[in-house]
């Protein structure tokens, strides 16, 4: 598939942007530093969550050159880098105040591993935030499915493009392996569109990409597209005003991670069920009268993990510790 189109994409930029404003309000994080918007786009969500919570170190990533050149060109106060989500999130840093991700992960297979390497990218008490559209079944992309399936059609679409979105009961058994401080919630939004045709241009920046990418040439995408409109003339209700309403139902998912609880007099460090996918964060504690501060250096499956860095050789002496944490 090509690259994005940035262009494209921004000439609905007020009605794709709501989402995000919608999601980053629903944020409940105290005093958050760093913060990542994954599948930034040309920015607009990025700018949404950095206005949530100004005076963060902001950064955003997406695989679309086009994308990231257009974010960086609009917002230069915040970092954009092009990143893969679907296999580079591991070489991100970490240890995020919040992971924020708007429409992105619906072209992203496999999202019971991609969630789990979104959230560790979380510190301990952010919360990750995450909307992806759920219109699958909207009148649009029937019509779409049934044009590509059409015999005139489907020897240009071999393959033709599978929703990668999940049903809301398979994102709930997947966040809560995670954590069980987690919320899902749907919103159903109707833009106004001026014609029909405002929907192909909608869908051009999108759902459309896949199957107008295919085609061997401008001829063939003018044809695709005007008996798309002709299907969107008989499924799409013209208001009294002219207008044309758009449906576009949304989900949303707001995951809170736990903050490390420590407590020396118990002689114990965090499992990985308290504190999973750890890697390499670092947190600090207070017991007593000592400071330690702790490393998350490595994953393990189970049992314990840390380096303890005490500031004395006292300290050494009163820190109880589990045999598998090593003592520096």
């Amino acid at each position: 598939m090509s690259d994005w189109n940035s262009k494209q994409y921004l000439k609905f930029e007020k009605q794709r942007t709501q989402p995000s404003i919608d999601l980053a309000n629903r944020i409940t994080v105290e005093n958050p530093r760093r913060l990542i918007d994954i599948g930034c786009g040309p920015g607009n969500s990025t700018k949404a969550l950095a206005n949530r919570f100004p005076g963060c170190e902001v950064l955003g990533i997406d695989s679309s050159p086009s994308m990231i050149e257009t974010a960086r060109e609009k917002y230069p106060e915040f970092s954009f880098q092009l990143c893969d989500a679907s296999s580079e999130l591991s070489g991100l840093p970490g240890n995020y105040d919040i992971v924020f991700s708007n429409a992105c992960i619906q072209w992203i297979p496999d999202h019971e591993p991609l969630l789990h390497n979104m959230f560790a990218l979380l510190a301990p008490g952010g919360v990750m935030a995450v909307q992806l559209p759920i219109n699958q079944q909207e009148p649009v992309h029937r019509a779409i499915r049934s044009l590509a399936a059409s015999p005139e059609w489907k020897a240009y679409f071999p393959n033709p493009r599978s929703p990668y979105s999940l049903a809301p009961g398979e994102y709930y058994d997947i966040l809560a392996d995670l954590t069980d401080d987690f919320d899902i919630w749907q919103i159903t939004y109707f833009h106004t569109m001026k014609s029909h045709y405002d929907i192909i241009e909608w869908f051009r920046g999108t759902g459309l990409r896949p199957y107008l990418d295919a085609l061997p040439s401008d001829k063939e995408r003018a044809v695709l597209e005007q008996e798309l409109l002709d299907e969107l003339v008989k499924a799409y209700p013209v208001q009294k005003n002219g207008d044309i309403i758009l449906r576009f139902p949304r989900l949303f998912l707001n995951i809170n991670r736990a903050r490390l609880n420590l407590d020396i007099n118990r002689g114990s460090l965090p499992t990985v069920a308290e504190m999973p996918f750890c890697i390499g964060i670092v947190s600090r504690w207070k017991a007593g009268q000592g400071s330690w501060y702790i490393l998350f250096a490595e994953y393990h499956k189970r049992g314990h993990l840390c380096s303890i860095i005490p500031r004395s050789q006292a300290e050494v002496r009163r820190l109880r510790v589990l045999p598998t944490a090593d003592v520096v």
